[in-house]
């Protein structure tokens, strides 16, 4: 099946939570008769050169990038929007770029995730807390002893058994309505170094509509309203946070009156207008659904 449109610049392989190798997913672009295909996995660069060897042994090009997972606790909204990084060619090989970005994206998975949201359980129901419900401090070393991969069920484990919480208790906690709830993903202040050390890295706003999906739609996932996404603008919009390249416009889960708005906020903050198919398998979410045009593509390619 051909494409109508040139590029699909959003997609991800096995590197995050795709179903295709790098090499296979820009095969299956090649055969779409795609001329660009973007590699956007969650929070790693880990595909990006399978991917870039293979668009060169296929004759096809593929636009490097990642989707960092940026999480907000606003008195609107608590929860994790995502954000496009599509890199220069001539960093992929750069060892400080490199060292810097995985260590900055661990933040907001694993590890790191965990510390975040131990420091705002501390912080709330610690023994100093506004609510102190437990008597001495949680801390991540206890949670990590459960499992190499924590969940909240680790954590409901451990406030359980070692602080002697209840279940309502441990839910005040630990319960997506939380005072305490820390979202997936790194805060935009822990961004904000490297978009400063790497000015030359095209910064867009990924899916901004995909929350307001009239219906079911795979696309929407947990992602909030346009109008809170229209309320946090201005922060990506402002250099010294994040600052803003680029929109996702074209997108499956962006009926076509939120395609038109995301196309006029373009126009009116002169950004880049881009799109895709946010690839994860081969039925659910596939390929070649979603892209732009050669121009547009040609555009962000500029920028790289």
């Amino acid at each position: 099946m051909a494409v109508a449109y040139s590029a699909d610049l959003h997609n991800h392989t096995i590197a995050s939570d795709g179903e295709y190798t790098p090499t296979e997913l820009v095969q299956a672009a090649r055969e779409l008769g795609l001329t660009a295909v973007g590699v956007t996995d969650h929070d790693t660069l880990g595909g990006l050169d399978e991917a870039l060897a293979a668009g060169q042994a296929l004759g096809i090009q593929v636009v490097p990038g990642v989707e960092v997972s940026l999480r907000f606790r606003r008195p609107y909204f608590t929860g994790t929007l995502h954000y496009l990084l599509y890199i220069p060619y001539a960093l992929l090989p750069d060892p400080a770029f490199n060292e810097m970005a995985a260590e900055i994206f661990s933040q907001g998975r694993g590890a790191g995730l965990v510390r975040a949201r131990v420091a705002a359980i501390n912080e709330a129901f610690g023994p100093q807390g506004e609510t102190p419900l437990l008597k001495q401090e949680l801390t991540a070393a206890e949670i990590e002893a459960l499992a190499p991969n924590v969940t909240r069920r680790h954590f409901a484990l451990a406030l359980k058994e070692n602080h002697g919480l209840n279940h309502e208790q441990v839910n005040q906690l630990i319960g997506n309505e939380s005072r305490a709830y820390v979202p997936s993903g790194i805060d935009p202040a822990q961004l904000t170094p490297l978009l400063h050390r790497y000015p030359q890295l095209v910064r867009v706003f990924a899916h901004p509509a995909a929350g307001s999906y009239p219906g079911e739609s795979l696309y929407n996932e947990v992602l909030p309203p346009l109008e809170v996404v229209e309320k946090l603008l201005p922060e990506f919009l402002d250099e010294a946070l994040l600052g803003l390249d680029g929109l996702e416009v074209q997108y499956p889960g962006h009926i076509l009156a939120h395609r038109a708005l995301l196309a006029e906020w373009a126009q009116r903050y002169g950004l880049l207008m881009t799109g895709g198919s946010d690839c994860h398998d081969r039925v659910e979410r596939p390929l070649g659904v979603a892209g732009i045009s050669a121009d547009e593509c040609a555009a962000l390619l500029a920028r790289l």
